[in-house]
């Protein structure tokens, strides 16, 4: 799909406006959301995304529709991964949830620059190196094997190379009170908790991006529509977490279904690509892929709930 310089300058203007109406406006004081609010806001995020689906189904047709609702839900739900981090994070730095939505709009804008560089660059490379499609594929099928038979651990950020990493990079002062990045003590300007948790997250969500790019851009690659999809995607990233945080951890078949889902992206790229390559009538749709994703998401869901009450139910007998 061709788009002018125009469309371009209009949706990134349009993401402006709305980052500086988030921070600026709506949540200018360090407060904790509401779960009314944050799930207000995630309907909205969502809502607003398939308004834009639907102007693209009206302008462009059907099936650059169809791509972006596709692109989006496999990046709404490969970025839940993004959820735990946070979860993650924010519990091993202390970072009280009153200050939790300011960190997590500037992890998200920088997500956001990353993701543009990521797209535009891996979209260039498929266009001249179709080949690569083979790479992308065997990566994501790893990827995802790799994942469903990963064992569930405690973890301690503390071991992890990127902590290891900026505690030796930076100078820190770890028991901060007020959410600054940098403080300066004694003529002396150290990184704070607050700093390094924002970076922690950043790095995270490049690595995630390693994963979610590739897998997206075998739903399609124009990159208009892979642009536009993966920002309302991480855009309300921050109020789905907020609304979800208190219950995620119930939700333990997730993993599971993400890992299946990169699996079969995997899959697809390396038999479409296949299939393209030898002119063979096979092409595996994004409508297949489409039922696929929310097909796992909600059996996954459903599997966790049941669970989750047999479970309770054993320990009220008990």
């Amino acid at each position: 799909m061709e788009v002018s310089i125009g469309y371009w300058i209009g949706f990134f203007a349009f993401v402006l406006v709305m980052l500086a109406l988030d921070l600026g406006v709506f949540h200018k004081t360090n407060a904790a959301p509401t779960m009314k609010e944050s799930l207000l806001w995630s309907a909205f995020w969502i809502g607003l995304a398939f308004i834009f689906a639907g102007g693209l189904w009206f302008f462009t047709g059907g099936d650059h529709a169809l791509d972006f609702v596709t692109a989006y839900l496999l990046e709404k739900s490969l970025s839940i991964d993004n959820l735990f981090i946070f979860i993650l994070v924010f519990g091993f730095f202390g970072i009280e949830l009153k200050y939790q939505h300011r960190l997590l709009f500037w992890g998200v804008f920088g997500a956001l620059v990353m993701r543009v560089i990521f797209i535009f660059g891996g979209a260039a490379l498929l266009h001249h190196f179709a080949w690569l499609m083979y790479i992308f594929g065997a990566f994501l099928i790893v990827t995802g094997v790799k994942m469903l038979f990963e064992k569930e651990e405690a973890q301690d950020l503390n071991d992890s190379f990127i902590i290891k990493g900026l505690r030796k990079i930076l100078p820190l002062k770890e028991d901060v009170a007020e959410p600054h990045f940098l403080v300066k003590e004694n003529g002396k300007r150290y990184a704070t908790q607050f700093l390094l948790a924002l970076l922690f997250i950043e790095a995270s969500d490049l690595l995630f991006a390693v994963d979610s790019i590739p897998a997206v851009l075998a739903v399609t690659q124009d990159t208009f529509i892979v642009v536009t999809s993966n920002i309302f995607a991480i855009m309300g990233l921050r109020s789905l977490y907020f609304a979800l945080s208190g219950i995620l951890p119930m939700f333990r078949y997730i993993k599971y279904a993400l890992a299946v889902i990169l699996a079969f992206i995997g899959v697809k790229m390396v038999l479409n690509e296949t299939a393209k390559a030898l002119d063979w009538h096979f092409h595996i749709s994004n409508v297949v892929s489409l039922s696929v994703i929310i097909g796992l998401l909600t059996l996954s869901i459903v599997a966790s709930v049941i669970v989750s009450r047999v479970q309770e139910r054993r320990k009220f007998k008990a």
